[in-house]
């Protein structure tokens, strides 16, 4: 594999600091979600505690995870530079603290608290989405990566607007003066939080990671499926959304149809991607490798459960019983591949890309440790198989406690190994990573650090 693909953009990116700060706090909050998730299955955590978990994981993990890698990438990518380095400070410290206060607010079962916490939660994911957005607005086309990126904006603003209003909605009634069931709202924030928000950047992201890093071209049956994806899943989402909040059994089971189709016809592309490759064997690729049979099975087992009845609140995420093959055999291994490659690969561009020619220099996979990432990965496969199969009743109880005490040895590991990329490679400190100013950045440009592209 090269180090650095040839059409990457990278003088078009922000400072190290901005996408790595994200990606901590994320791998932080993944560890505080696990943390509480193993008190769920031991039933020793206080008030509600599964709503702690969920927004633990998704809103701390896997969205600020998001929010890092747009605004490294679209940069990156598009080959523009980003509306706004300050802005991606703001939002992650906005969403990360707002997400703190709303998760001890709800375990402490101090609810008029929530307002205040969701709100900064919702500034900080309206920034991003305004930072990201000016971003993509520069560019004079859209290829499939970046219109995915803009539909997942959207679908921010939708889920965030849902769940400030349901968070005020514990403390002022909010949808019974409309005659809106609450109990449909959240279905509906589940939808455009998972189905929207999430899977639609996951997909974007892996129609060109799929292909960069397996070194193949999309072909053949792979166009057709794209073309189905690109119409069918995001219509889908929003059918079934719809659905949901208007208790329409019909339009739930056309919009579930549409994104199970959708997501097993991208299930084989990236299969195919994977069986076609031309290069070895990376952490990247093996994480990737899980998804496709955990996306497969997670539509097959999906797709006559919304059929029957996609409007029940245990068939939110799938059929009962699939969310954790969701969350994590989907959604996670994506990002924790996804992660194996981009923060070395931030590193190594700050690091050593200017040392090429001169002196010899490490390959991006060379900067972590590969047997402590392949401990990790059999911790995680582990959990996850663990969860799943106590989640569809094939395990006896002690399963799911022992699959959540791997997934979090697994945590710590994928912690210690990004970190120790940091530590050792990073022109800056852990600290310099998580509080320091572009002021402090090797590769802040002159002028006031808030490079925008209207030019300021």
């Amino acid at each position: 594999m090269s180090v650095v693909p040839g059409t990457l953009e990278t003088d078009r990116q922000p400072p190290m600091t901005v996408p790595l700060r994200h990606f901590v706090v994320g791998i932080g909050f993944l560890l505080l979600g696990t943390l509480v998730g193993l008190g769920v299955v031991f039933g020793v955590a206080p008030g509600r505690v599964t709503l702690v978990h969920v927004h633990l994981l998704l809103a701390g993990w896997i969205c600020i995870t998001i929010m890092g890698a747009m605004t490294q990438f679209v940069p990156v990518w598009s080959g523009v530079r980003l509306h706004s380095r300050r802005l991606s400070t703001v939002q992650l410290w906005l969403v990360a603290g707002g997400l703190l206060g709303f998760a001890v607010s709800l375990l402490a079962g101090r609810f008029t608290w929530l307002p205040i916490f969701g709100g900064a939660m919702l500034l900080g994911f309206w920034t991003f989405v305004y930072n990201v957005g000016r971003t993509l607005l520069t560019l004079p086309s859209y290829d499939v990566t970046e219109r995915h990126f803009a539909l997942a904006l959207g679908f921010f603003l939708l889920l965030t607007t849902l769940g400030f209003l349901l968070a005020v909605d514990l403390v002022r009634p909010v949808f019974a003066p409309l005659s809106v069931a609450r109990a449909r709202v959240v279905q509906t924030h589940a939808t455009l939080a998972v189905f929207g928000a999430v899977v639609t950047t996951i997909l974007g992201a892996l129609y060109q990671l799929g292909t960069m890093f397996t070194q193949t071209e999309l072909h053949g049956i792979d166009l057709p499926l794209r073309r189905l994806e690109e119409v069918g899943y995001p219509l889908g989402v929003l059918l079934l959304a719809s659905a949901r909040l208007t208790d329409s059994v019909l339009l739930g089971r056309l919009g579930g149809a549409l994104v199970v189709v959708a997501l097993l016809g991208f299930s084989a592309i990236l299969g195919r991607r994977l069986y076609e490759t031309r290069v070895d064997r990376t952490p990247m690729l093996s994480r990737y490798a899980v998804v496709v049979p955990a996306l497969a099975l997670w539509a097959v087992l999906t797709l006559p459960s919304w059929i029957e009845n996609p409007l029940a609140r245990e068939a939110t995420f799938g059929a009962p019983g699939t969310v954790h093959l969701l969350v994590l055999g989907v959604v996670g291994f994506v990002v924790l591949g996804t992660l194996y490659h981009v923060v070395p690969f931030i590193v190594w561009v700050h690091r050593y890309s200017n040392l090429l020619g001169y002196e010899a220099v490490p390959m991006i996979d060379d900067l972590y440790d590969g047997r402590v990432a392949a401990v990790d990965f059999a911790f995680f496969v582990t959990g996850t198989t663990l969860l799943v199969a106590g989640d569809l009743s094939l395990l006896p109880s002690p399963g799911p406690a022992i699959g959540g005490a791997c997934v979090l040895v697994g945590a710590v590991l994928f912690l210690a190994n990004v970190l120790w990329v940091v530590r050792e490679h990073s022109p800056h400190s852990l600290a310099g990573v998580l509080f320091g100013t572009f002021a402090t950045d090797p590769d802040r440009s002159s002028g006031d650090g808030d490079e925008s592209t209207g030019g300021q």
